[in-house]
């Protein structure tokens, strides 16, 4: 029996990485349709004679696209067109938090801002950057930068659509070469041009994924009450509130209030954090338990 990592999925077949870094395509033998197992890239496997008997344990998943076992996601925010958003930024790495995927932010188009546009974004970069988030932008050290990242693990390539995430990876694998696309301006973004996930060797024995560009994401699984620990910096400063299990929002002597007020935290991200945590307690009734008569 042998053991790899699958890193590409088409038609019921698995391309299966050994350690050694040879492939070998494997199918998934009958009973796993009947266990209700389904294979997805990343997932580290056992096989024997080209057929897969068993998936093991996931650190994590994602549904869309489905890919297992992330280490490191690339979150590319365009400058412009569409234009940078930190809601939608925050919102991606509160759901990469809740997945335990480690977050690297990167700023693509910086060339079509104006002096004073590059000024205000720098700005918010450095806010994320002091939340201890690297920052990257189209230039040769962040190549070299991310490539240092991904030592031996996986890594994928998400962002909204149109914000360049398939011309990041043409960069970053030259001989890749995904189709681009050209962004709608009526309705300010890309088409989808990324149709499957494949793990590419990248950095020193690690992997990067493509995957379809999306710009909403499922964040109906994350508690209200959980919100405030994949805000990183709230879930430190959070420790010196006055109450266990506070959300920061009209609890007395909230140290994260505090921070906001004194610029520690950032304004926005506590608007962002505000407006989520607000969506997310509307999404599901809460259900109060009766308590037990003595």
């Amino acid at each position: 029996m042998q053991s790899g990592k699958i890193i590409k999925s088409i038609s019921g077949f698995y391309d299966v990485q050994l350690d050694d870094g040879s492939i070998i395509r494997t199918r998934a033998r009958g009973n796993f349709r009947k266990q209700k197992i389904k294979p997805i890239v990343g997932d580290l496997v056992d096989f024997e004679d080209a057929y897969l008997l068993a998936v093991k344990p996931r650190k994590n998943s994602l549904v869309r696209p489905p890919v297992a076992n992330l280490d490191v996601a690339i979150v590319v925010m365009s400058a412009v067109e569409p234009d940078f958003s930190t809601n939608l930024l925050d919102r991606y790495l509160a759901y990469l938090a809740a997945n335990q995927i480690d977050a690297v932010i990167y700023m693509s188009k910086g060339d079509l801002l104006s002096a004073t546009q590059r000024t205000e974004i720098q700005q918010v970069l450095l806010a994320y950057e002091r939340i201890g988030y690297t920052v990257c932008q189209n230039d040769a050290e962040s190549q070299s930068q991310l490539e240092t990242l991904a030592a031996n693990k996986i890594l994928i390539v998400m962002g909204q659509s149109g914000a360049g995430k398939s011309t990041l990876l043409n960069r970053l694998l030259p001989d890749l070469k995904l189709e681009t696309a050209e962004i709608s301006s009526s309705l300010n973004r890309g088409k989808h041009t990324t149709r499957t996930v494949t793990l590419y060797p990248f950095g020193h024995n690690g992997l990067i994924a493509d995957t379809p560009g999306f710009s909403s994401l499922d964040l109906s699984e994350i508690e209200p009450t959980d919100l405030t620990q994949y805000f990183l910096e709230f879930a430190k400063i959070g420790t010196g509130c006055r109450f266990r299990g506070c959300q920061h929002i009209q609890e007395p002597d909230c140290a994260v209030k505090q921070a906001v007020e004194t610029g520690e935290i950032a304004q926005f991200r506590y608007d962002n954090y505000l407006q989520l945590h607000q969506e997310l307690s509307h999404l599901r009734p809460t259900y109060r338990k009766s308590s037990k008569q003595n």
